[in-house]
């Protein structure tokens, strides 16, 4: 990595580092994530070189990798069977979601196949990848990809914060570092998990190797609070800097389009959550994340950094990303040829 790289990294660790110091002050959860992720979101809109490499950002996800799969135990594999009818439910409302969300990027101008994957809630860089494949705007679904992230993410915690369930709880317990060692198996794991073309093997290879050692009772990693921020800090400095180079005119205009269909969209999931908690017996809070329109990495961290049943969530956005890899790409041939016959029509 060049000097260039280097100090890009440096001011967007250096202002993530004020906005969580500020945000820690208004007593939100997440301020580690929420400060430096705005701080680094305005940093990058006005121009200012802000970067943290993917690589990077790939081991602190895989962190959130084994702090996960130590929650596993052969308990849960049998509370997991449970789940179908919530999977099915999740099916629904990946459908129902991603239409409503399509149906206004479509008003507002996008092509049938950018809307489209535009509109998935899940799966983000696969998305923009395929989109671009099928025909779409690759920078018109990365924009509304990323911003429907960042909606999410700046949403969720102080609505969870206000509508706290006393049920379940939001304060996470206090942990102390243990099995650290494990710490030394996230890249090759990582390595592992790319060769095996796991979806995003910087969080799922980490998890199940945790989950591995944690089922055999060999070890149970776990983060003290520091390391959890830290882990926030790095994260949310990631996805904020996302945004540079991205002039303020098309900033503006997109993030109302991402208003818009972030909100739809998660009006739609939360009347599904709302079944889910009714008839499967889930937390109210939990059910929303599990179904929240972002990627399984962020929503992850959310789920251990809140105490929202994490593994829960974790299967949910697993299973929601396994489905749009394979449903989406045939949704968008389906457009394709509709739009091929209705031009050979003419």
């Amino acid at each position: 990595m060049d000097r260039s790289r280097w100090l890009a990294l440096g001011r967007s660790l250096v202002g993530g580092a004020v906005g969580g110091s500020v945000f820690s002050l208004t007593g939100l959860p997440l301020a580690w994530m929420l400060g430096p992720l705005v701080a680094n979101l305005l940093l990058a809109s006005r121009g200012v070189d802000v970067a943290v490499p993917e690589r990077l950002r790939g081991v602190f996800l895989g962190v959130m990798g084994l702090v996960l799969g130590a929650r596993v135990t052969p308990e849960l594999t049998h509370q997991v069977q449970e789940w179908w009818l919530s999977a099915l439910l999740l099916v629904v409302a990946i459908t129902c979601s991603t239409l409503v969300a399509a149906w206004w990027y479509r008003r507002r101008g996008f092509d049938g196949i950018s809307a489209l994957f535009s509109s998935a809630p899940g799966a983000m860089t696969a998305m923009i990848i395929m989109g671009e494949q099928s025909g779409g705007e690759p920078t018109r679904i990365a924009i509304a990809q990323s911003l429907r992230i960042v909606l999410v993410i700046l949403l969720l915690p102080p609505l969870f914060w206000m509508l706290e369930d006393p049920a379940t709880g939001m304060t996470r317990p206090v942990l102390e570092l243990e099995d650290a060692w494990l710490l030394l198996g996230i890249l090759p794991a990582i390595w592992l998990g790319k060769r095996l073309c796991l979806p995003t093997p910087e969080l799922l290879a980490p998890l199940i190797l945790a989950a591995l050692v944690s089922v055999a009772d060999v070890a149970h990693f776990s983060l003290p609070p520091v390391g959890m921020n830290i882990v926030l800090w790095v994260t949310g400095s990631a996805i904020g800097a996302r945004f540079r180079g991205l002039s303020g005119a098309i900033f503006s205009r997109s993030l109302l389009d991402s208003t818009v269909a972030t909100a739809l969209a998660l009006m739609v999931l939360a009347v599904f959550a709302e079944l889910i908690h009714r008839l499967v017996g889930v937390p109210r809070d939990v059910a929303l994340l599990a179904l929240a329109p972002g990627g399984i990495g962020e929503m992850t961290i959310l789920a251990v950094a809140l105490n929202l049943d994490p593994v829960f969530v974790a299967f949910h956005h697993l299973l929601r990303m396994i489905l749009l890899m394979f449903a989406a790409p045939m949704l968008a041939r389906w457009i394709q040829h509709k739009a091929q016959r209705d031009v050979a029509k003419e």
